[in-house]
């Protein structure tokens, strides 16, 4: 597992959330995750070998690792407080990966809505729980073969009683606007959620039980889309996100809650736990400097600068000829100061924060029982 590395300003926000804590029981033998780049890590590099370079992985890994950040994702901390190692991708053959406690299916990209040709990643939710299955069926052959594999891949107790976790569907929604207006992208919000609907039985009839589900977060929130879609004032709120990509966003989580609620009374013996990202990531840019951030929107690795430091001409970490003049989208000095990495993904300080929300039990549903069991203490202790 990674060296576990936290800041005073770390320590601080911790222990303002302790007067909140409930119960979080993350007590996993594995952990298999589906989603798009806000849990990818390494997928979509191994995949396609989609250029992932400098300066991502800077601030945690000292190196590029394959994640769409400056460090760490939300499932990292996640597996933290597990006490698991971080998931290896299940595309990435190279360097003999360890699957025994998990495997990471996500791929930046990915969507609900079956890939096609022009689709940035090829991995769309059902292929991920294709392979899923493939990989478990495969996994259990070998083990039956050669017990000495226990050490690198999943037992069938593993299977049974590890946590599936998934955060996808954001990408179908912002894909949805390039080319429809926002009553027919919620339109389509039954057809995305058909895909995960079906995913999901098909997991539970493999025999997974346990389902941790993140809704989707708020999208025009992210600068490339205010880019794109909010240069007229008038299409911002209050706190300079595009309305009608966040109402979508919403229109898309009260049906995932509703399919939630559907799974908890099809599916008995499975235990369906939603977390509303949504409200996290909103509180978090609506509240920044309360939270420690000087920067809720704008891209701390892009180019541009304020207020949105974002040119969609050029990715984070390249150097370009625009305008006649060679220019580098750089990461900036402090990337505890932004919100936002490149435009699209968060950065590993918002990612903890927003990690350290979730381990309270308070965006959590159905709400977990009030105890002091909560695995939370796993992340002072290691300060």
């Amino acid at each position: 597992m990674a060296i576990k590395f936290y800041t005073l300003q770390s320590l601080a926000l911790i222990l303002s959330f302790l007067p909140l804590i409930s119960s979080v029981n993350f007590s996993y033998p594995a952990v298999f995750n589906f989603g798009d780049s806000n849990s990818d890590t390494g997928g979509l590099v191994a995949g396609v070998a989609f250029p992932v370079g400098p300066p991502n992985g800077q601030t945690f890994f000292l190196k590029p690792s394959g994640r769409f950040c400056d460090g760490r994702l939300i499932v990292d901390f996640l597996m933290d407080s597990i006490g698991l190692p971080f998931v290896n991708p299940y595309l990435d053959s190279v360097g003999a990966p360890n699957f025994q406690k998990g495997c990471n299916f996500a791929t930046g990209g990915a969507t609900l809505s079956p890939a096609n040709a022009a689709s940035t990643s090829p991995f769309s939710f059902g292929i991920q729980v294709s392979e899923f299955v493939r990989f478990k069926a495969r996994a259990l052959q070998l083990l039956a073969k050669d017990k000495r594999l226990q050490k690198i891949l999943p037992s069938d107790d593993n299977f049974k009683q590890g946590l599936y976790m998934f955060d996808v569907g954001q990408n179908d929604l912002d894909g949805a606007f390039y080319s429809k207006a926002e009553d027919q992208v919620i339109a389509l919000v039954p057809n995305y959620l058909s895909e995960l609907e079906n995913g999901i039985k098909r997991l539970y009839n493999e025999g997974a039980r346990n389902f941790w589900i993140h809704n989707t977060g708020p999208l025009g929130c992210l600068p490339r889309i205010v880019a794109k879609f909010g240069k007229d004032p008038s299409k911002l709120d209050q706190f300079g996100c595009v309305s009608s990509h966040n109402r979508a966003a919403s229109a898309f989580n009260t049906q995932l809650h509703d399919l939630c609620l559907k799974f908890r009374g099809q599916l008995r013996q499975a235990n369906v736990t939603l977390v509303d990202m949504f409200s996290i990531k909103y509180d978090l840019i609506a509240n920044y400097s309360q939270y420690g951030f000087k920067q809720p929107i704008a891209a701390c690795c892009g180019f541009g600068g304020l207020p949105l430091n974002f040119d969609s001409r050029i990715n984070c970490g390249e150097t370009k000829n625009l305008d006649g003049s060679l220019v580098t989208a750089a990461p900036c000095s402090n990337t505890t100061e932004f919100v936002n990495w490149d435009g699209n993904h968060y950065t590993e300080a918002a990612n903890q924060h927003v990690s350290t929300q979730i381990l309270t039990g308070t965006y959590i549903d159905p709400p977990p029982p009030l105890s002091m069991n909560l695995l939370f203490s796993s992340l002072i202790q290691d300060i």
